[in-house]
């Protein structure tokens, strides 16, 4: 069993909201060079730059495009819905929505097995760096020629932030160096065990090799995440974080390229101010890491289990939701963690349809039975509910590195999803909300609601840590996120409808377990919130805000819903 492995693979997103065209070009000064401006790089230029870097500056195109160039026209299944696969694909996104220009004036599409194909979100150009020189010779380009960026490692991103029409890409997939040592110096203090990866490498490789060291360090379950990119950015939960804290709480240093190329060791002595920001402070706002380290630990044995349930309609979801969240507390002696979904059985539709309830929990330095023993309770209620059944049990022990590894992401579909951090006190004080909650978000609509148990623990003790991490964090006992998809037939219309339904009909319901101006997941959440200051960085914005400008004044460095964006339009094309 893997944690975090069946619903949260279906996790997937679209872009922002305004139509933007050619028009908004019209002040030079407030906008990126784009195809067509006047000082947009001519095709001798590109040549020029290519040849400066060695060749590696290729020509990007959306996922579908490359399929069709490949020996008889088209990719696999197995290739398309690999998020393996779609990572040696520069202009790939794990969720195909990310490529598409359905908000450009006209829409820009490239649907798999389309018979024509727009250039759609994504990039035009990419570096596909092999060293710092690489990264900062594209900086000083982009800076000069004044270029939509993007940077990008895996293009395991929720939100579309590695890609951007017009853009000109950074990509750091190449990084892939894997260091251990027993003594890692920041200054002349001995931070102890540490692992200092490249921004490119994959959790499912640091978890082969944290096994061959014998170490564990904080990092995702999912196979192609990169912990030293994005994911650390945002602060990083896993399954180890009820234990051993956020990937954030266990950053020492990132080695970074800033706005003005300069390559800088950034930790707790050297650019302090930045090294807070990098730790929660989201994703791809401060510059092209190159590596980062992070703290690690002896590893150990785990227990997995999976259990799977199925309620028979949305109102029996909804007692079991209850039940769950009565008994949540029932795991903090060990340090569980758990991913739970409830989603609509696909036999059937309405209402009255049969509801799936997958809990899969990890519980480090936990025998088999003494987990079993843990999560008796919660079965014999569950099973005491008239309309629940139980479809299959399993449990595992295996070591952590093991217990933690993928081989592969699903990934190719299409969606969006919107989160909530909910506050440990609801479960504490209310858990008899959660049932009523859940029941209304099926009956609204909601085609599958996923929970993950990774805060509360080691995570509220780390409350003390001067860093970007939402304050939310420290308070928090789960995120719910909830995932709307659609197909590619699915028409402009109804694509615009579900890309807007966490926040016209789901928030509202959600925000009866989370309160109002709760906080978020940034890695894990909407790029609509209109009020993503506070949603995901909370009182922090202002300091990063500040900081943003000191080693990013021309804003070189822009995604949606990052800190300064709102200085932009949803492209980061135009200054608002």
């Amino acid at each position: 069993m893997k944690l975090f492995t069946t619903s949260l693979l279906f996790l997937l997103h679209a872009l922002p909201g305004q139509s933007w065209s050619a028009q908004q070009e019209s002040n030079l000064s407030m906008c990126r060079n784009i195809p067509g401006s006047a000082g947009y790089p001519s095709a001798a230029t590109w040549e020029a730059f290519n040849a400066s870097i060695s060749g590696r500056l290729i020509r990007v195109v959306p996922s579908a495009k490359f399929c069709a160039s490949l020996p008889g026209g088209a990719c696999t299944d197995a290739q398309w819905t690999s998020a393996l696969f779609r990572g040696t694909i520069p202009g790939a996104m794990d969720s195909v929505n990310w490529e598409q220009g359905y908000d450009l004036n006209p829409p820009s599409l490239c649907l798999r097995n389309a018979t024509t194909c727009g250039q759609g979100d994504v990039p035009i150009y990419s570096v596909e760096a092999e060293t710092a020189a690489d990264i900062q010779a594209a900086l000083k380009f982009a800076s000069k020629h004044n270029l939509r960026l993007a940077v990008k490692s895996s293009g395991h991103d929720l939100l579309g932030r590695s890609t951007a029409p017009n853009s000109f890409l950074i990509r750091t997939s190449n990084f892939q160096n894997i260091s251990f040592t027993d003594a890692f110096f920041v200054g002349s203090k001995n931070m102890g065990s540490a692992v200092t990866i490249g921004s490119g490498v994959p959790t499912n490789t640091l978890f082969q090799h944290g096994k061959a060291n014998g170490k564990i360090m904080v990092a995702a379950g999912a196979a192609t995440v990169c912990p030293a990119g994005g994911y650390v950015q945002g602060a990083g939960h896993s399954t180890l974080s009820p234990k051993l804290g956020l990937a954030a709480d266990n950053a020492l240093e990132f080695t970074i390229v800033v706005a003005s190329g300069e390559e800088l060791r950034v930790n707790a002595v050297s650019h302090p101010d930045l090294f807070y920001a990098l730790r929660g402070g989201g994703a791809g706002s401060w510059g092209v890491i190159v590596s980062a380290t992070f703290r690690t630990y002896p590893t150990f044995n785990a227990t997995s289990s999976t259990i799977l349930l199925t309620a028979a309609n949305s109102t029996v979801a909804g007692a079991l939701a209850s039940i769950h969240a009565e008994h949540i507390f029932d795991w903090d002696s060990v340090h569980a963690s758990q991913f739970f979904a409830f989603s609509k059985n696909s036999v059937a539709g309405g209402s009255d349809a049969s509801i799936l309830f997958l809990l899969a929990t990890v519980m480090p330095q936990t025998t088999v039975e003494r987990s079993k023993t843990l999560l008796a309770p919660f079965m014999n209620a569950s099973l005491a509910l008239p309309g629940v059944s139980l479809v299959s049990q399993a449990f595992q022990s295996s070591n952590i590195n093991d217990a933690s590894f993928m081989a592969d992401d699903a990934a190719g579909s299409n969606g969006v999803l919107g989160s909530r951090l909910i506050p440990e006190a609801t479960y504490r004080d209310s858990p008899q909300k959660v049932g009523p909650v859940y029941k209304k978000l099926f009956d609204g609509g909601a085609a599958a609601i996923d929970g993950v148990m990774v805060a509360g623990g080691k995570v509220a003790e780390n409350a003390n840590i001067s860093s970007a991490v939402h304050p939310a964090w420290r308070t928090a006992k789960t995120h719910i996120i909830l995932p709307n998809g659609w197909a590619d037939s699915a028409s402009l219309a109804e694509i615009r409808t579900l890309r807007r339904r966490f926040q016209t009909v789901q928030l509202p319901l959600l925000e009866e377990l989370s309160g109002l101006n709760a906080g978020s997941y940034s890695n894990e959440a909407d790029v609509l919130e209109p009020h993503f200051q506070t949603t995901f960085f909370g009182e922090n914005y202002a300091k990063l805000s500040a900081i943003k400008k000191r080693y990013d004044p021309g804003d070189l460095f822009i995604v949606g819903a990052g800190v300064g964006s709102d200085r932009w339009d949803e492209w980061g094309i135009c200054k608002v």
